[in-house]
């Protein structure tokens, strides 16, 4: 029996795309579910013109569809309790047909996503009929400026911080990563919103959304190729590009989004696609958020502010309002690091802005806040534990044996072509700043502080 076959028969997800008016056969094979492109597929036709410029071609408006349905499918099928991956099965319509019909781009795209996801993909490609887009070809993105490289821009700390330190000649094509429009800032550019949407109505099963790192990664490299740049800036710092990886969670695939394997992947898959070398380069991997957060406030004219007025936070945000003012929640993996890291870079945060403002707190339950509705979401005391244990174990790293670090750093020295001692050594030295500004966080909090209960194994509170 040979894979494809073997793959078929295990296989209870099949996704189909369909055309925009397009309908569901009446009788639907086995398990299969549709979607369709502008309804559970919500695409703004305005956002997909507004990226039309010179050099845009159907095969880009082809990978912001197969982006699109590898989310729905990502998020529309829970993963066993006991077993992490899946077996799914894509169709998509696609107008360069031959192009997603070539056998390499074909298993690249597989390979990538099996690395992203954990999860075993298949695509079946089919003629799209309709047109891309009705609207004529905008001008150059940028004419008559040099642009040097591009790079994904979100609300977060690292990519203000990087792209502050990087980006002091205007050289950045900065693409925003939200498929929400967002107060503008003065280095706002084009590729300023994501042009579509998932609906998944009352059947998204699966919240891990692995799959959200390829979608990032696809539409800068199209931002890239468009403003004629082969260089794109990932911004995330050495914690939260290396540490899902060395330290993945019980039962849980790790996380590649922002490892160096992945982006090598990612740049085969572009290059047989599009046909354009584009290069992912990682400039604060072996810093840590606090070093990065330090650079960038040590350039003239920086304040606090800047750094303060950003966000974080993994909850969504209707779980962390607090009479009625959305915040950060305060706990979650991502917001200690972030606390952790202003802590380390001297910046004074309000505490108002999390809901957990306090951490110094005995008891956990004394933290939460006091005023009412505070809607406090199942998760979240799992969601503070479970990331206080990730910097705790993350911190005792720093001293373990090149036993336990050489196969993650045999793994980043064959991405990068970089010398295996050079990546220990590298790799111990961010370990070790994690190490050391983890302890002065939380030694400031103090003996008594439920944190330290947390890092210790306990579930206090």
């Amino acid at each position: 029996m040979n894979v494809l076959s073997d793959f078929r028969k295990v296989s209870r997800r099949d996704l189909c795309i369909l055309e925009a008016g397009q309908k569901p056969p009446h009788k639907r094979p086995g398990r299969r579910v549709y979607a369709t492109i502008g309804s559970e597929i919500s695409c703004d036709k305005d956002i997909f013109d507004s990226y039309s410029y010179e050099g845009w071609s159907n095969i880009h408006h082809d990978l912001l569809i197969v982006c699109a349905a590898v989310e729905f499918a990502d998020r529309r099928w829970a993963r066993a309790n006991l077993r992490w991956a899946r077996h799914i099965h894509v169709t998509v319509p696609v107008i360069e047909l031959s192009s997603w019909q070539d056998a390499s781009v074909v298993q690249n795209l597989c390979e990538t996503l099996r690395h992203l996801t954990g999860d075993e993909w298949r695509f079946s490609f089919l003629r799209h009929e309709a047109a891309a887009t009705s609207k004529p070809r905008q001008g150059p993105l940028f004419p008559n400026q040099q642009k040097e490289f591009a790079m994904a821009y979100s609300e977060g700390l690292d990519s203000l911080s990087v792209s502050g330190l990087l980006n002091e000649n205007d050289s950045a094509v900065c693409v925003r990563v939200s498929k929400f429009r967002q107060r503008p800032r003065k280095d706002e550019r084009p590729f300023d919103r994501l042009p579509f949407d998932v609906q998944l109505g009352k059947k998204g099963y699966e919240d891990s959304a692995r799959s959200r790192g390829f979608k990032f990664a696809a539409i800068t490299a199209i931002a890239a190729q468009l403003s004629n740049v082969r260089q794109i800036i990932v911004p995330e710092s050495g914690q939260g590009a290396l540490g899902p990886v060395l330290l993945p969670l019980l039962n849980i695939y790790p996380d590649y989004r922002n490892h160096p394997t992945f982006f090598r992947k990612m740049e085969r898959f572009i290059k047989g696609l599009l046909g354009v070398e584009l290069s992912y380069q990682q400039p604060r991997l072996w810093h840590t958020k606090g070093q990065t957060i330090a650079s960038y406030l040590a350039k003239p004219g920086v304040e606090q502010k800047q750094i303060i007025n950003t966000r974080s936070c993994w909850q969504q945000r209707f779980n962390v309002r607090v009479a009625g003012e959305v915040r950060q929640c305060g706990v979650c993996a991502a917001c200690l690091l972030r606390r952790m890291s202003l802590h380390a870079a001297g910046v004074m945060e309000p505490p108002e802005n999390y809901a957990i403002e306090d951490l110094s707190t005995e008891n956990f339950s004394e933290a939460l806040p006091k005023r009412e509705h505070f809607r406090r979401s199942s998760t979240l005391y799992d969601y503070g534990y479970m990331g206080a244990r990730h910097l705790q174990q993350l911190a005792d790293l720093a001293s373990a044996d090149d036993a336990v670090l050489k196969p993650f750093a045999f793994q980043i020295a064959d991405a990068l072509g970089a010398p295996l001692d050079d990546v220990i050594t590298k790799l111990r030295a961010m370990l070790a700043r994690h190490s050391e500004e983890w302890a002065a966080f939380e030694q400031q909090l103090g003996e008594k502080s439920f944190l330290q209960s947390w890092t210790k194994g306990g579930r206090h509170g």
